[in-house]
């Protein structure tokens, strides 16, 4: 499954207004000092995520972040967080709440043309886990070409995709698990729960991340996301 494009497009729209938001958000924060710590506690900032909180799917409850439901178009619910910063590290924990669903984090940065996109996807299943991972090219004959997918509307330059095989994980338990994904220079390490660890290194991570993304797939009963943090990789 494919985010549509018209999410690639709102994506690419948004990349002038997001980077802009993302420095504003944390004020005098730089690039190398950009930090976020979310527990949805009291204390609880709706202005670090891009998207207005709350809305129909996504609300805070019980000191949690919890999104439940269908979002009324073709894929499911999702919720951005603000990036802006080259070597970081991202980790929360999350819960699902039924059975099925998955959560599909993407990773969104800049394509080394001029632009934002994504960057990397890593799929959560309930029985494995998904790596994908989006480079950027103007050679309009690379192998790896995204075909269908217009050229980036601010770089103009094209998508490529690279799919790594699925890894078999057992995440089907409706229990809290941690995620983790340590971005320095051009690889990234990411563990998932003690079950899974796995270090993926590409050209294209060294390079600045502008957005975090949840895309959530809980069913009524939802997911929970909660201790969001995002720190400088040390």
């Amino acid at each position: 499954m494919k985010p549509p494009l018209s999410l690639g497009l709102s994506l690419l729209l948004s990349t002038l207004a997001a980077g802009a938001t993302a420095w504003a958000l944390v004020g005098c924060a730089t690039p190398d000092t950009f930090t976020v710590r979310e527990d949805f506690g009291s204390g609880f900032d709706a202005k670090k995520f891009l998207t207005p909180l709350p809305n129909k799917n996504t609300s805070v409850r019980d000191g949690v972040m919890w999104t439940h439901g269908a979002s009324g178009g073709k894929y499911p619910p999702m919720v951005y967080l603000a990036l802006d910063g080259k070597d970081l590290t991202l980790s929360f924990r999350y819960r699902h709440l039924e059975k099925g669903g998955m959560v599909w984090l993407f990773v969104d940065g800049d394509d080394g043309f001029g632009g934002t996109d994504h960057m990397l996807r890593v799929r959560l299943n309930r029985d494995s886990i998904v790596l994908e991972v989006d480079g950027h090219t103007y050679d309009k004959n690379h192998p790896l070409l995204q075909k269908n997918f217009p050229p980036l509307a601010v770089s103009g330059s094209l998508r490529t995709n690279e799919f790594l095989p699925a890894e078999k994980v057992d995440l089907t338990a409706n229990e809290w698990r941690s995620v983790k994904l340590a971005f320095k220079g051009d690889t990234v390490d990411m563990s998932v729960a003690g079950k899974w660890q796995h270090t993926l290194k590409r050209p294209n991570f060294d390079a600045t991340k502008r957005k975090l993304l949840w895309m959530q797939n809980g069913g009524g009963a939802g997911i929970e996301i909660d201790d969001v943090v995002v720190t400088q990789t040390r």
